[in-house]
């Protein structure tokens, strides 16, 4: 991802909080992310819970972060937009909770190695192309307590979206330079924007040893099942002898 793209990808954002607020995002926990907390942590004591630190990149303004931090997690938080960081904080305050949150870039994550057990990336890593992806995974493998798990909600290549992008142009074989077709799901998101398989995503994360435990789709419909809209939901365990 250039600085340019960093830059537009920014200015959006910041554009949407300082004109729609809460309303330019969901104020509750993505179906998906609730899901793998259920297998993994919710049976766990509150103690317990306490004692594990849970990053979300890309937390915005806090919809799925204040549900964490509720939760009884260590919670962590990071966004590019600092409108969208003062958004969040106002929405923890509002649940009577608390987070560490920081305006940063999730390709170069202000925390030393290793430093948390659950990093979790809910439809934010695809603003990065595919070289800035690498590096955001790069990231989190860094930031990961052996044994700890990377949990991503990331658009599907079968979306129609990016089978029939429209005037939208590639930047790369998986990053368009925006949804640009009127009538597809997310229309007017002027920034990179990035797609992939299930398969695509295992191999990057097994290539930097992360064993996949959980890779399936979900979709929906639009237009009258007109047009379709694909994510990828996949789980990725760091070794617990991992060095």
């Amino acid at each position: 991802m250039t600085a340019d793209d960093n830059a537009i990808c920014k200015t959006w954002y910041e554009d949407s909080y300082n004109h729609a607020g809460f309303s330019a995002q969901r104020r509750y926990p993505n179906d998906e992310l609730l899901r793998f907390f259920g297998r993994h942590y919710f049976m766990l004591s509150r103690e317990r819970r306490a004692e594990l630190r849970v990053l979300e990149v890309g937390c915005g303004s806090g919809a799925n972060l204040w549900m964490i931090a509720r939760e009884g997690f260590d919670a962590h938080g990071i966004d590019l937009s600092p409108e969208g960081i003062a958004l969040c904080a106002k929405m923890l305050q509002a649940w009577g909770t608390k987070a560490e949150i920081k305006a940063a870039d999730m390709t170069a994550i202000p925390y030393s190695a290793p430093y948390f057990d659950v990093i979790v990336d809910v439809f934010s890593s695809y603003c990065v192309d595919e070289t800035g992806f690498a590096r955001f995974l790069d990231e989190a493998v860094r930031l990961l307590r052996p044994g700890g798990r990377f949990f991503s909600y990331t658009p599907s290549k079968a979306s129609d979206a990016f089978k029939d992008p429209g005037p939208s142009k590639k930047l790369d074989a998986s990053t368009l330079d925006g949804i640009r077709r009127e009538d597809a799901p997310f229309t007017g998101n002027l920034y990179p924007f990035r797609f992939m398989t299930g398969a695509e995503y295992a191999t990057a994360l097994e290539s930097r040893d992360l064993r996949v435990t959980h890779n399936e789709t979900v979709g929906r419909t639009y237009r009258g099942r007109d047009e379709y809209f694909e994510f990828v939901v996949i789980v990725g365990e760091k070794s617990p002898s991992a060095a």
